[in-house]
């Protein structure tokens, strides 16, 4: 029994996780340390238990047979999804988000957990729908996504719910979904960050009037704009069915695409507050706002440039101790671990994340059915949108997001949704010889 139990771990994933967290739980107790020696803040402690948790989280769920629950995907999608609506009406507002259910002085946030929900059902639609016409199925995988997506953005968490578009398209493309279609889903959400920031680029970066940008601005021009696209997407569309003719197929396609995001930029802009559209677009020149939105990513560049190679040692950091930086212990720990570990530490670190991310390409080549593949990939999509998106924000060559580094950053949720996550993992590996179906 204690053979089987142990045969049930993967050691690669759990050395990677355990390196990381540990080495997150330390930084995020240096972040809490002010500039006169004196700790301020008692989020390590807490990290600890989550990470206690979220390792007896690894060994149970490597322990349950992932093919048992399959046919129990859909519940817990929308059992998630009455969750998310319950915290849109009547959770705790953090950072300006109402993202958090509270119990006393304990709190979650649905909307990570909603990520496994997202990829087990979505996992379990794509494994049973391999017969339907593509575009059906096409058209059903969005509709999944789109309803835990449509309501983290109503929170707003513009962070949380763009983590959904990378699980998708790495599940879909596994799943033989044709590009061209996942192209719409990638060509659609460029677009519609590209409208949405424009208006707030003009004002905030380029500071004079952009003629071309007026049809975002007028409302009256952007709307006439609109329905002339969408008008030669319709006749694009009929001409395609009638005529048959490939040129008809591309104008449909192009113009449906862009006649959507403009329309889905209207929406953004009346749900995303300015600030958070700022957000997207300061990383650009931080300078034109350094006292206000840039302030974050100027902070972020200084402390890890100040690392250097060997960096300036543990608890020695200027920018986290002087608290030149927000939200250190969560979306910047990036940057505390790098003024502190330096170019050195931050080879260390990769490494570890790498080995997370080859294990599960490991992983999806091994597994011995589509099932598991397409949650392996989910969570492949998961981690490392995460990982890129968020060193790629402290370094000042992305929009920041507010997305965290997994298994680093300060945070219990995201840290028990990654634990589980790794969990499942580890089930997919110590099962892919088994080609006996649960369901």
């Amino acid at each position: 029994m204690k053979t089987k139990f142990l045969s049930r771990i993967d050691y690669i994933l759990l050395f990677c996780f355990l390196f990381l967290s540990i080495t997150g739980i330390a930084f995020i107790y240096s972040s809490g340390i002010n500039s006169e020696g004196v700790m301020v803040s008692n989020e390590y402690i807490k990290q600890i238990i989550w990470l206690c948790i979220g390792f007896v989280f690894i060994l149970l769920v490597a322990q349950v047979d992932y093919r048992r629950i399959a046919n129990y995907s859909l519940y817990f999608y929308l059992a998630m999804i009455g969750v998310l609506v319950y915290t849109r009406l009547f959770g705790k507002v953090v950072n300006g988000a109402k993202s958090w259910i509270g119990f006393g002085g304990f709190g979650i946030q649905p909307s990570e957990l909603m990520k496994i929900a997202f990829i087990l059902y979505l996992a379990f639609f794509l494994d049973h729908s391999t017969n339907e016409d593509p575009l059906k199925r096409f058209l059903k995988a969005l509709l999944i996504m789109c309803l835990p997506m449509g309501v983290i953005l109503l929170q707003p968490d513009l962070g949380t719910s763009s983590v959904f578009i990378p699980i998708f398209i790495f599940m879909c493309f596994m799943a033989n979904v044709p590009v061209q279609l996942l192209l719409i889903v990638i060509l659609s959400g460029i677009f519609t960050v590209v409208l949405t920031v424009l208006p707030i680029w003009e004002s905030e970066i380029a500071k004079h009037h952009v003629p071309i940008i007026s049809v975002l601005t007028n409302m009256k021009l952007r709307i006439l704009v609109t329905a002339a696209i969408g008008g030669i997407t319709i006749i694009g569309l009929m001409g395609f069915v009638l005529f048959k003719k490939r040129y008809y197929y591309w104008i449909t396609y192009l113009c449906g695409i862009i006649t959507f995001a403009m329309l889905a930029s209207i929406a953004g802009g009346k749900v995303l507050k300015p600030y958070q559209i700022a957000r997207l677009i300061v990383f650009i020149d931080p300078y034109s706002d350094p006292q206000g939105t840039g302030w974050n990513i100027i902070q972020s560049k200084i402390a890890i440039g100040s690392g250097s190679l060997f960096g300036r040692g543990f608890i020695q950091g200027t920018q986290s101790h002087f608290r030149f930086l927000p939200q250190q212990s969560t979306d910047f720990i990036f940057s505390i671990f790098s003024e502190e570990m330096g170019f050195t530490g931050g080879i260390l670190m990769f490494a570890a994340y790498l080995g997370i991310l080859m294990r599960i390409l490991y992983i999806i080549k091994q597994t011995t059915n589509s099932y598991s593949c397409y949650i392996a990939s989910g969570i492949l999509g998961m981690l490392f949108f995460h990982f890129v998106v968020n060193v790629g924000m402290v370094m000042g060559i992305m929009p920041i997001t507010g997305i965290p580094l997994p298994f680093m950053s300060y945070g219990g949720s995201a840290l028990l949704t990654n634990t589980i996550a790794l969990g499942l993992l580890m089930s997919i590996n110590s099962r892919r010889l088994d080609f006996k179906s649960s369901f």
